[in-house]
């Protein structure tokens, strides 16, 4: 298709074009353009992403989109849009003929549980016999094959890339996190859901939204602001306060899911047995009351799993097909991991990251603890430091002993993060300040006692930590196997 008829059969709105080009595909990256790609330059803060011009146009790229006039000089063929996140989403949805319709199409949006309720969406799917990608925090997945991705939620054309990706290897569905970032910046925009599930709202990202009620504004978008020829299911979470509020005004169809009380129109969960290893409970839906097994353990994954499930039944799934394919549903790495060991010594790595995340996993933890409760726990670097008091408070209600250390630093000094982190801390409480994270880990490990457990909190699955700009490998997991190993030896 030329750029031209794209432009025009897209709708876009104000633009400046120069010459012409027949356009195969749009491509963010410039080590990946292929000849007859439309190279899309998007703005950054950190880099001139017009420097890659010259070595796109080489590799044989059609042309180029831009978002300056200054842009258009770079290339015989060029198109500057004047609104660009409001335009590339319709050439992207354009140009690969409405992706989206043909799929059935599932967003998981909140604070917390994003991860764990589209993994467990993938991978019921699945079992149900319906070939699902997922895209997220942990990257995208398609059968056995995870690639890693640098967002929870992809820009734009990278979005409908993975989407195509997904067509082709035989996808009948796409799960996936949709993060309030991309919400408020369109990356999802032209992405046709069939079903939207909300997990919880708590504080994050306010160095990003500058406001709950930005935040808030952001994520509702997937609910209600989003173009589409479907019809969409809403699955809201009524134990939380905002998915209770929505649940009052957003329209129907929706199915509300809660723990303990309901309607008969919601779904209720009533957990039998929580364990570290595992949940059992009873789900009630329009008078059908089932038992469930899941392998999946820690209190706050009852929410997640109701919020997986509401998703599978919204797409006409049955109870009796829950029951029978939850048991194979594995956890999320990095996700309320448990680390064994023969010490008697209870060692989980998660990813909480929010006041609110610690609160969850730390309550979780209390569950199975006899012993003392050791938090190990940071927060990043350029974000947002209101919160970074208020991880301190949360930690120090649930546990009995804090150990406060580096997350992410990137470009701030890890001292003076930690200075704002320890500020949360109640006077008189029992903690300590180790801002190198292998050396904080170490020392929780080896201050721990049989019946103890030690809760490594922030990175859960990453692999790396991020100084200035540059990613360092570190495994709070391989950490914390070094650790107990050392234990051994002794």
């Amino acid at each position: 298709m030329l750029l031209s008829e794209l432009l025009s059969f897209a709708g876009v709105q104000g633009f400046q074009l120069k010459g012409d080009a027949e356009v195969a595909r749009l491509c963010t990256d410039s080590r990946k353009v292929r000849p007859g790609d439309l190279f899309v330059a998007l703005p950054s803060a950190r880099t001139d992403t017009y420097q890659f011009a010259p070595a796109v146009l080489e590799k044989g790229a059609s042309g180029i989109v831009v978002f300056s006039e200054e842009g258009l000089g770079l290339a015989e063929n060029a198109v500057w849009l004047h609104d660009y996140e409001g335009s590339l989403w319709r050439l992207c949805d354009t140009l690969y003929s409405h992706p989206t319709r043909e799929l059935q199409m599932i967003g998981v949006t909140g604070t917390n549980g994003k991860t764990t309720t589209a993994w467990i969406i993938q991978q019921l799917l699945e079992a149900f016999g319906t070939p699902c990608a997922y895209i997220g925090t942990l990257g995208f997945k398609v059968g056995s094959e995870l690639r890693d991705l640098p967002n929870t939620t992809p820009f734009v054309v990278d979005t409908y890339n993975l989407v195509m990706d997904a067509q082709l290897a035989g996808c009948e569905a796409i799960v996936m996190e949709v993060s309030s970032h991309a919400l408020a910046q369109k990356r999802v925009e032209g992405i046709e859901f069939d079903v939207a599930v909300f997990t919880n709202l708590t504080q994050d990202h306010l160095d990003f939204h500058g406001t709950m009620e930005s935040y808030e504004a952001a994520k509702l978008r997937l609910f209600n602001d989003l173009p589409s020829t479907k019809q969409l299911t809403r699955c809201l979470n009524l134990d939380d306060q905002t998915g209770s509020e929505w649940a009052r005004k957003l329209p129907a169809p929706k199915l509300g899911f809660r723990t303990h009380f309901g309607l008969e129109r919601d779904l209720v969960g009533v957990p039998s047995r929580v364990g570290v290893d595992g949940i059992e409970m009873e789900l009630r839906l329009a008078g059908q009351t089932v038992e469930i097994e899941s392998q999946l353990g820690g209190s706050y994954n009852v929410e997640n799993l109701l919020s997986a499930i509401s998703a599978v039944l919204s797409l006409g799934h049955s109870l009796e097909d829950v029951v029978t394919h939850l048991p194979s549903v594995t956890p999320v790495p990095g996700r309320f991991e448990g680390i064994k060991n023969p010490h008697g010594i209870g060692v989980i790595v998660d990813y909480a990251h929010t006041p609110d995340a610690i609160c969850k996993l730390l309550e979780a933890c209390r569950e199975v603890t006899s012993g003392r409760l050791i938090t190990v726990f940071g927060c990043g670097g350029d974000r947002d430091n209101t919160k970074r008091p208020l991880m301190a408070e949360a930690a120090s209600q649930n546990s009995d002993v804090v150990i406060v250390t580096s997350d992410n630093p990137r470009t701030e000094d890890p001292e003076s993060i930690l200075d704002q982190v320890c500020s949360g801390l109640p006077y008189g409480f029992t903690y300590h300040r180790i801002a190198d994270r292998p050396s904080a880990i170490k020392f929780a490990i080896q201050s721990a006692k049989r019946g103890d457990t030690v809760a490594i909190a922030g990175k859960g699955h990453e692999d790396y930590q991020i100084i200035g700009h540059e990613k360092i490998h570190m495994d709070d997991r391989e950490l914390a196997r070094e650790a107990l190993s050392e234990l051994l030896a002794k």
